[in-house]
């Protein structure tokens, strides 16, 4: 059989071949199934490749969409029958559903609790299989194996039918699928015997909190290998035999065929969120000569190579499912929303054009969920391994910024859809600047990042941070008690304060200080000082007595009837206890407030505690188990505090309790994955394992002038990693094992280290960095002199 690849088909192909054994090693390490109990509506969406438009993927439960913005979506590993095959998988964005089915015709999904009340199938997870790149499973209502993958902008089914004289492939585009939200309008045609287009519009919960002007369109263009026998329509209305176009809620197709046994049908669907023509286009310029076969080899050769640029070796098979399962969430959790031809979804439905930048290639324009706590783990990993994806989320963050004037943290095709109503884009846009990620203009992100933090007129509430004037003016938030709830709106904000005012004052001082540095190295002296005096907000809620973070009045008084475990009480998805140790910026002024001994005595204390509990809410299954613990890794706010021990002049605590994070919060099973129910927010707990894993992570996110890189435990005996400026390094872990979590010494290019921490620009230089570990821990390693915590 002769093929016909694609210039870069055949490219991806040959790199799969030549490959060889440790590329296959990689790939079989990664497991989609791990944390389905509880996940967000991108996360199971193997037929995908690494920051896909394209995310395909089987929906268990897609149809009920969010009710509360926790609860598992789309796909639930305790529910056993599938509705439907779903193109769009992002924060807040999902549709365009397909399904094949046989026998009587049935438009409606049906329900879980009685799949025969609607097309639904069961399936018995023996019958599936999930890898990167690739889907398959046995429908047993229908006997049809479905087959799923995937270009970047295209998606790709093949259906095995048994000999049925009524077969039919349900094309279901105008009902809510995922976090999406009600379809505000949807339209469905085929163009002739074998092509399909249309679009869906939805009003997503966040879109209409955040950007209430705002929409969320999905367009489609699509080419089946087999002209149906006849087409129908339904809408909501009903349905409708013999007509091949349908338009509003509910708006689908019915394709009619009379199958052969092992007939296969297979259907390639070009998608856009910017016009039906562009899905079009986009659908010519990735598949126009693919097969199915073609296209699955080369999404997985895909994964192969971007895997790949992080290889670890060593004899514990479970830390490596672990750590590809964790990196392959890295790289799948936001996608690109930007067409070949360089549209993208500006505002509102409206379109518009990137602009190309000379040789390079040209940044694409992604949907992401928010970076709260994303400079802990996922901008670390693409700073790594990945920098093309850190710049292309700056630049996206830019062109919304010259789009609408402001920076949103979460974006669904340009709306704003934070979620957490705070924004730490303009810390994360510095640390880009300060690792030399510098692929746009730098005076134009400089002019952004300082409006993020001081600027307040005129503020749209999408771009969170609405109590910056009363942080500019005080020093701090003010804790407002009555803004719990005001007029519906739950959590309230504004220019005099804020219910989460201590999160926010935390957070505020932590994003200052990021801009700060930035304002220095671009020699910004009296923003610089402004800067830098309010990232010591966090002084002003300290209480002397407790030493505790406390909420504090406008008046100067700590608020009454404070109770250190109680969450969301001054504090977003978290306490006091976890929150206290929110000084990324300055971990020794920390230290020094609360005295070093009582700092180490207290936070060992809380590690051994929280060890009891898994390191979080136990073993409920629900996002928010772990907001009233004494800590909680499955939720951003802590987790940088196990690195803190560097600073503190124990690093070898760090070592222990990192390692045992790395053990026992994460899992290898569909419910204990990410804890039990924890949050993965597009790939952010598992890049923490990926860096933890490594033995590398910095306290500060790399906000620093000259950024730092600390030392932990490395968990393989060796990790050859090919770091973003093409050069390499090699991490070995000597007398590595699971009982030797210590580091005994280390050094880097055949040089002792006796700090626990270097310079980032040293390590990125490559070489060998090498540690020698041990059973016990060596108190006079990387004890003596602490990472710079310089003001």
């Amino acid at each position: 059989m002769k093929l016909t690849f694609t210039a870069g088909a055949w490219s991806l192909a040959l790199l799969l071949a030549a490959g060889g054994a440790r590329a296959q090693s990689v790939l079989k390490y990664v497991n989609p199934n791990i944390g389905t109990a509880h996940s967000r509506w991108f996360f199971y969406t193997p037929a995908a490749v690494p920051y896909g438009m394209a995310k395909l993927a089987p929906s268990t439960n897609g149809h009920y969409g969010n009710a509360s913005g926790w609860e598992a979506v789309g796909y639930d590993t305790r529910q056993n029958s599938i509705e439907g095959f779903v193109h769009f998988h992002e924060w807040q964005v999902g549709g365009v559903s397909f399904m094949p089915t046989t026998g009587e015709l049935r438009v409606k999904p049906g329900d879980l609790d009685g799949p025969a009340t609607g097309y639904r199938s069961r399936f018995d997870r023996k019958n599936q299989v999930a890898e990167p790149g690739y889907y398959r499973v046995l429908l047993d209502d229908y006997g049809i194996t479905a087959e799923l993958t995937a270009t970047k902008r295209v998606g790709f089914h093949r259906y095995t039918f048994p000999k049925n004289e009524q077969a039919h492939i349900i094309l279901d585009i105008g009902n809510k699928q995922g976090e999406s939200s009600d379809v505000t309008d949807a339209s469905i045609r085929m163009v002739d015997a074998t092509h399909v287009e249309g679009f869906v519009s939805t009003y997503p919960k966040y879109v209409k909190t955040y950007d209430p002007t705002g929409k969320v369109n999905m367009y489609f263009f699509g080419e089946v290998s087999k002209a149906p026998a006849s087409v129908g329509a339904f809408t909501a209305a009903g349905t409708q035999p013999n007509t091949n176009s349908a338009t509003g809620k509910g708006a689908g197709l019915f394709l009619n065929y009379k199958t052969a046994a092992q007939e296969k049908i297979e259907l390639k669907v070009g998608l856009s969120y910017t016009s039906i023509a562009n899905a079009k286009a986009n659908l010519q310029a990735e598949a126009r000569r693919l097969t199915f076969d073609q296209a699955r080899t080369a999404a997985q050769a895909t994964w192969q190579r971007e895997l790949s640029k992080i290889a670890v070796e060593g004899p514990d098979e479970q830390n490596k499912t672990k750590f590809y399962t964790g990196l392959f969430h890295a790289l799948l959790g936001r996608g690109i929303a930007s067409d070949v031809n360089g549209a993208y979804p500006k505002h509102a439905g409206q379109v518009g054009q990137l602009a190309a930048s000379g040789p390079a290639p040209r940044p694409e324009f992604i949907n992401t969920d928010a970076i709260w706590g994303g400079y802990w783990n996922l901008t670390q990993l693409w700073a790594l391994s990945y920098p093309e994806w850190y710049g292309n989320y700056v630049n996206t963050q830019l062109q919304v910024y010259r789009d609408k004037g402001w920076f949103g943290d979460g974006l669904a095709n340009s709306e704003y859809i934070s979620g957490v109503g705070t924004n730490f884009v303009g810390l994360a846009v510095a640390a880009a600047y300060q690792v030399g990620i510098r692929n746009y203009d730098v005076n134009l992100a400089y002019q952004a990042v300082r409006a993020n933090e001081l600027n307040w007129r005129n503020r749209p509430f999408g771009s969170g941070k609405m109590d910056v004037k009363a942080f500019t003016q005080y020093g701090y938030v003010p804790f407002k008690e009555g803004y719990k709830q005001d007029q519906g709106v739950w959590y309230k904000t504004d220019s005099t304060g804020a219910y989460f005012s201590n999160s926010h004052t935390l957070e505020y001082s932590y994003s200052a200080f990021a801009a700060a540095q930035m304002a220095k190295a671009l020699g910004k002296k009296e923003d610089y000082a402004q800067l830098i005096k309010l990232s010591n907000g966090w002084q002003a809620i300290l209480n002397p007595q407790s030493q505790l973070m406390q909420p504090k009045l406008a008046d100067g008084t700590f608020a009454g009837n404070f109770k250190p475990f109680e969450p969301w009480r001054g504090f977003q998805e978290g306490n006091a206890m976890q929150y206290t140790f929110y000084v990324p910026q300055n971990p020794a002024g920390l230290i020094a407030a609360i005295g070093r001994d009582k700092f180490n005595s207290r936070l060992d204390s809380i590690f051994t505690a929280s060890a009891k509990t898994g390191f979080g809410g136990g073993k409920e299954i629900d996002a928010f188990a772990g907001v009233n613990a004494i800590y909680n890794h499955g939720n951003q706010p802590c987790l940088h505090i196990s690195w803190l021990f560097n600073f503190s002049g124990q690093p070898w605590l760090t070592q222990k309790w990192t390692r045992q994070i790395c053990d026992e919060f994460y899992g290898t099973e569909p419910i204990h994955g990410y804890g039990y129910g924890q949050d993965e927010d597009q790939g952010q707990l598992g890049s923490w394992y990926v860096i933890t894993a490594l033995g590398l992570f910095d306290v500060k996110g790399f906000t620093d002038a000259r950024p730092i890189i600390e030392l932990g435990s490395p968990l393989f005996s060796k990790a050859t990693i090919q770091l973003g400026n093409q050069n390499k390094l090699v991490i070995e872990a000597k007398n590595t094992a699971k009982q030797n979590v210590y580091v005994q010494a280390a050094e880097l290019n055949g040089k002792p280290l006796t700090n626990c921490w270097l310079y980032r620009d040293e390590l990125m230089r490559g070489g060998r960095l090498v540690f020698t570990m041990g059973p016990q821990p060596n108190k006079a390693w990387g004890s003596q002199t602490p990472p710079p915590s310089a003001q």
